[in-house]
């Protein structure tokens, strides 16, 4: 499994619709999935889900309209139940060369929300030829996108409160799931997380809300100096655990410590997830979630220094947090070698 700063072909999301969990706050947050689709439609190509095929007409003329080559826009319209393509897409490994679509089975993090229709997407996709020629294989087994990170050089990184809990393979136990991963997606080891996550999070604490790589070396986390949060002795035992971590060579990681934004909340009073781990990477840039906090230019500085070759692009992201997700979240990477064809055959 490819590292997420490879060469991309391009990058999957879902548009959210009048029908979705989106739908009381959609003139808030639909400027904000098209900020992020512009930026990746700008480098390379974006393939969008659309609920109808007037939503996907309007759209694309929109992006090209705001300058998104056309050229760079693949479209379909496929029935979602929510927009968190990073958990429902297919992750991409290569095996000689080749790139291979890995799709697992989506049960709405632990059969906590409906998910058929996302569970289908990929499957959908990839019978109408929209992947080309690149296989597709059904894995039975539940995994999410979100809650899994490779360095590209056979290091994976995880929670077992995530992968662990009893929603989602129920009789699987650690070694199980380590030999099991390390199989399909080329892991010759699985560093686990013990500890760390994120009031309202309810993904039983993804990987992509908490610590990533940025190279084989190098891992950037959220850290926390709020003493007071609920999560805060969590928080800083995870820091300390990934203190102990080694890299392949038996060197200690470097560490960078993103800063923490202030305290976020849902009309209801519910603390809200703000993360700046939940970045995407994509070609020559990083997007960096922002949340109209003191703390954003700190992140996207830090952010700087552990990419230092890519531009960072800060896209304000308060209104995603109202469903409890990021901008990572929204998006699946597809590494170079991954081919997307425009129309359905």
């Amino acid at each position: 499994m490819p590292a997420e700063w490879a060469p991309q072909s391009g990058v999957m999301m879902t548009w959210p619709h009048a029908a979705g969990d989106w739908a009381a706050v959609l003139p808030d947050v639909e400027p904000v999935f098209f900020s992020i689709a512009l930026h990746i439609a700008h480098r390379e190509s974006l393939f969008i889900n659309c609920a109808t095929a007037s939503q996907r007409d309007q759209l694309r003329a929109s992006l090209i309209q705001s300058g998104a080559p056309q050229d760079h826009l693949f479209m379909a319209v496929v029935p979602s139940n929510d927009t968190w393509a990073r958990d429902y897409g297919p992750l991409t490994v290569f095996e000689h060369g080749r790139p291979r679509l890995l799709n697992f089975h989506f049960n709405g993090w632990g059969n906590k929300y409906p998910a058929q229709a996302d569970n289908t997407i990929t499957t959908q996709l990839a019978g109408s030829g929209r992947f080309g020629t690149t296989v597709l294989e059904q894995i039975d087994l539940v995994l999410e996108g979100g809650s899994i990170e490779s360095d590209g050089d056979g290091t994976l990184l995880t929670t077992s409160r995530c992968l662990l809990h009893p929603q989602r393979n129920p009789g699987y136990t650690r070694e199980m799931l380590a030999r099991k991963l390390g199989a399909l997606l080329g892991g010759e080891r699985l560093l686990w997380l013990e500890h760390g996550g994120l009031a309202g999070d309810d993904t039983d604490g993804h990987i992509d809300m908490l610590a990533r790589f940025c190279d084989a070396a190098t891992i950037v986390y959220q850290s926390c100096s709020e003493s007071g949060y609920e999560w805060y002795q969590e928080l800083k035992a995870m820091e300390d655990e990934l203190r102990q971590l080694r890299t392949v060579q038996g060197e200690p990681y470097r560490l960078l410590a993103l800063p923490w934004p202030g305290a976020k909340f849902a009309a209801d009073g519910a603390r809200l997830p703000a993360s700046y781990a939940n970045f995407l990477v994509i070609n020559d840039a990083v997007l960096l979630p922002g949340y109209d906090d003191p703390a954003d230019s700190e992140a996207a500085r830090l952010l700087q220094c552990a990419f230092p070759h890519r531009e960072i692009v800060q896209i304000p992201c308060s209104a995603l947090i109202q469903q409890y997700g990021s901008l990572h979240c929204l998006t699946m990477q597809f590494p170079k070698g991954v081919e997307f064809r425009a129309s359905i055959t």
